[in-house]
């Protein structure tokens, strides 16, 4: 637990800077228990208004929590939610900062990942997030390239590049924990995609490992994995083409991160990487609802701005 804790402390007071006169909802599930019951240890020494909601893990990730989990979620001036399925991408979180909660989502994490994950220097990290924001932010297009046979071009005009920095220190903010990305929900796609890092169910890939799905209009119209196009025909089946949706252009700064380990809150952070993810992007600045979000993660891009490469955090920059 002495790991757990030092985690902890990171999370609660440098990223989330929770206060004596504030509330706190620790939102956690049967399988994440413990680092639940660490954050709301070092949170209930800092104000006496905390409270810990444990609910059985969702179906999905972006599955919405019970209404209770929901409603102590909007309730609380500050949330961290360690559970096994994302609440990222759900209404209630979206609900809980629209309400003027700080919100930290842990979705998928395992202990290890706490532990090591909250090790890193999250002020560099949010440096590392502004450099390449000032890179992107003006750029009509962005195209991203792998020698893996990646080769897919984004609109991106009209939509707002965000950043997951890990420091939620402002009413209403949220991020990920671990962090450090820079992301955008696009307009339109089109091109291949070929993810040979890390996802959803498969971990961590093998060298020779490969998955390429082909976008076209802003949907994915081919997945050559059986399992993750499995999950997007389900999905299709409630909502229609939202679930093919191109949700998401994320870059990875956290240059903490020096080799990927299979765990995709982990690994999407990573400096120098690229996830590219299907399904809702409601929760991050597009119009799509969908009740899956799936990240994959790009090895060794090259990111160009309007035909311009851009300079990618690595770990060297740590």
């Amino acid at each position: 637990m002495a790991a757990l804790r030092a985690a902890a402390e990171t999370a609660v007071r440098q990223c989330l800077a929770l206060d004596a006169a504030e509330s706190c909802a620790i939102v956690t599930d049967d399988k994440r228990e413990r680092i639940g019951e660490a954050l709301y240890e070092v949170a209930s020494e800092i104000t006496d208004d905390t409270v810990i909601v444990r609910y059985p893990p969702g179906d999905t990730h972006g599955s919405e929590p019970p209404e209770p989990v929901a409603a102590a979620m909007a309730g609380a001036d500050v949330v961290l939610a360690p559970t096994t399925k994302s609440l990222s991408h759900t209404r209630a979180r979206t609900e809980a900062n629209e309400a003027g909660a700080r919100v930290a989502t842990l979705p998928g994490i395992t202990e290890d990942v706490f532990t090591t994950g909250l090790e890193a220097d999250y002020e560099s990290i949010a440096a590392h997030c502004e450099s390449v924001r000032e890179q992107v932010a003006d750029a009509d297009e962005i195209r991203v390239t792998t020698e893996a046979g990646t080769d897919i071009t984004f609109g991106v005009a009209g939509r707002r590049w965000l950043s997951d920095t890990g420091i939620v220190h402002e009413s209403g903010e949220m991020s990920n924990l671990p962090a450090g990305e820079v992301f955008i929900s696009p307009e339109t796609a089109d091109g291949t995609f070929v993810v040979d890092g890390t996802m959803r169910p498969h971990g961590l890939f093998e060298a020779d490992q490969r998955l390429t799905f082909e976008v076209e209009d802003g949907l994915v119209t081919r997945i050559s994995d059986d399992e993750i196009r499995e999950t997007v025909e389900g999905a299709a089946e409630d909502v229609g083409d939202a679930a093919y949706n191109l949700a998401e252009l994320g870059i990875g700064t956290n240059v903490a991160v020096t080799e990927l380990v299979g765990s995709v809150l982990l690994d999407e952070k990573a400096g120098g990487t690229v996830h590219i993810a299907i399904g809702d992007d409601a929760g991050i600045g597009g119009d799509t609802d969908a009740p899956i979000h799936l990240d994959g993660i790009l090895r060794e891009p090259t990111v160009y701005a309007d035909g311009e490469p851009i300079d990618l955090p690595t770990p060297t920059d740590a």
